[in-house]
């Protein structure tokens, strides 16, 4: 039998909301419906998806969450799809973009930029919510950036740019001309992965877990980000603006535009 896309969009809210409560109230179903829909979940794959105190995935249900969230996004986008295919195209532009590509979009906006993380970007505009859409990430020269699998939606390359490690004013490394990242795993760091280079892909990066976080910034402003920086909160890698250049790994920021082809 094929699974029912219903049960596994039921199973993902669960698990980011960490409630069957809370998920309930955000679908719109009583919670003994959330719990059934569960239930048949785990029975049609014959493995418990949950732990119930805490609500967590178990290691199936982990595996079946790295599943459902390209399934449902291909399916929303199949759906949005259809429907743009019989209404007329907008007369202005939503732009949608990551905080550290908002820079480069500001040249298409004729109607709305909407500034979101990285992964609602490629959400976004796979189902039509935007038209356009600009998102960042940091790979090797000659590699696309790793975006989700959505229907229909191309990308194209549209900026590069060196990383800079930004250090507050007064560290003793301020006057490298360089740094390598692996001269850093021991360092105070910021995680800030919706203004930053993501923490953990700093780690994948090096291949390893010892990069200390000392401060979570869970914004989008840049500035504010640079100012924990500044008061020495810990370090940030950033696209641009002032800093030691990363001279490993050899890396690049990239930003791509995102459209439906």
């Amino acid at each position: 039998m094929p699974m029912d896309p219903h049960l596994l969009r039921t199973f993902t809210t669960v698990v980011r909301l960490g409630s069957f409560s809370a998920a309930a109230a955000e679908l719109g179903y009583t919670q003994s419906a959330v719990s059934q829909h569960i239930a048949a979940l785990e029975h049609d794959l014959g493995v418990p998806l949950l732990t119930r105190r805490p609500v967590s995935p178990t290691p199936p249900g982990q595996r079946l969450l790295d599943h459902a969230a390209p399934l449902l996004l291909r399916l929303d986008a199949a759906r949005a799809d259809v429907r743009r295919a019989a209404t007329p195209a907008p007369a202005r532009t939503v732009v949608a973009a990551s905080p550290l590509a908002a820079a480069v979009a500001v040249g298409e906006v004729r109607g709305t930029l909407h500034v979101v993380p990285r992964a609602e970007v490629v959400a976004g505009v796979a189902t039509g919510e935007y038209d356009v859409g600009f998102v960042d990430g940091v790979v090797a020269a000659s590699d696309p950036l790793h975006l989700p699998d959505a229907v229909g939606v191309k990308a194209a390359v549209v900026a590069e740019k060196p990383l800079m490690v930004a250090l507050p004013p007064d560290h003793p490394l301020t006057r490298r001309k360089g740094l390598r990242l692996d001269d850093l795993v021991d360092a105070r760091w910021i995680d800030a992965p919706d203004a930053a280079v993501p923490l953990e892909d700093l780690r994948a990066a090096v291949g390893a877990t010892r990069l200390h976080t000392a401060t979570v910034y869970r914004g989008t402003d840049t500035a504010a980000l640079r100012a924990l920086v500044n008061a020495g909160h810990g370090l940030a890698v950033l696209p641009d603006g002032d800093g030691v250049p990363l001279l490993w790994p050899n890396v690049v920021h990239r930003v791509e535009r995102l459209h439906l082809g």
